[in-house]
């Protein structure tokens, strides 16, 4: 149980930094205004806050293995949001990036 609420909490970690950075980056790049970089900004926070309920103590582990799922979340986000069209390659790197996510947060540890 501990593992399924570690990965759902990296999921909405993911909704949360992975959508406030597209949404800055429509208020910007897409002209869409402050409105959307405000929004983009809370979320931003939001992930922030989402990230320090994981029950791993250590920062820097919790934020390495967050990295492989942004990865991956990145490339779905890109897909649904922007009809950007992933290739084996990408698919293959974030696969390699949940694995590594998989191995810093869950290995076994002998401490």
């Amino acid at each position: 149980m501990v593992v399924a609420r570690s990965v759902a909490l990296f999921a909405v970690a993911a909704l949360f930094e992975v959508g406030g950075a597209w949404l800055v980056w429509q208020g910007i790049r897409e002209h869409k205004g402050w409105v959307w970089i405000g929004a983009g900004v809370v979320a931003l926070g939001l992930y922030g806050v989402v990230a320090t309920l994981q029950s791993d103590d250590d920062f820097g582990r919790v934020l390495a293995a967050y990295g492989g799922i942004f990865v991956a979340g990145s490339i779905a986000w890109g897909m649904v949001a922007d009809g950007y069209r992933s290739d084996r390659w990408d698919v293959v790197g974030a696969l390699v990036c949940l694995a590594g996510m998989a191995v810093i947060m869950y290995a076994p540890r002998g401490n």
